[in-house]
């Protein structure tokens, strides 16, 4: 099992310079320590193997989701996986603590230029206040939820940015964990769901 897990959710992955480019980045490196899964690839139909899925995080230290930024959030693919594979009594809740102590990490593309993910700009918000369902997601789960790596303007940027922008994703993986900013980043205590949140089956 390999040590990173990187999740590939692009709908449209033939149309992305810049998610073939991570893509490709990512499938360059030892299988051994990382292990590329591309949902749109694996599950066309949408049907999850949640158990294949939860075997590939077993031995995982660091998750990452590689995703284009849609309707400020994830792609629907991206969304069923969490859905299922992080189930009630594995992911959280009573006995499920098979993520704790892992590592998720975003790396995401917008259309949107940087001027865009602004209080003036069109969208009226920095492109950080968006993450707090994804790092309340990763608390629930007992992962450390890492600051995202974000590409703007993904239509606009040069062919040079995209490949800067591929190989600094590389290196991260190839590095990981000796990241500088990862010192000062506590683990994550995770929280505890109590079981009287959940619908109890009728006897």
């Amino acid at each position: 099992m390999a040590e990173i897990v990187v999740l590939t959710a692009h709908p449209r992955l033939e149309h992305s310079r810049v998610n073939q480019a991570l893509l490709q980045a990512a499938n360059a490196l030892p299988t051994e320590r990382v292990q590329v899964r591309d949902l749109y690839a694996l599950y066309p139909d949408y049907l999850i193997d949640v158990a294949a899925e939860r075997a590939a995080l077993a031995e995982a230290r660091l998750v990452v989701w590689q995703f284009p930024f849609h309707w400020y959030s994830m792609p629907p693919l991206l969304k069923l996986w969490l859905d299922e594979v992080f189930g009630f009594g594995w992911a959280y809740g009573m006995g499920g603590a098979a993520l704790g102590g892992k590592d998720l990490w975003l790396v995401v593309s917008t259309g949107g230029v940087e001027a865009a993910y602004h209080p003036a700009g069109q969208n009226q918000h920095f492109i950080d206040d968006f993450w707090p369902p994804m790092a309340q997601t990763a608390r629930v789960a007992g992962m450390r939820f890492l600051p995202p790596l974000v590409l703007h303007g993904a239509h606009r940027v040069s062919d040079e940015t995209v490949r800067e922008h591929a190989a600094l994703f590389a290196d991260r993986l190839a590095r990981y964990p000796a990241w500088p900013e990862l010192e000062d980043l506590p683990p994550e205590a995770g929280c505890e769901v109590p079981a009287d949140d959940r619908p109890h089956p009728k006897p």
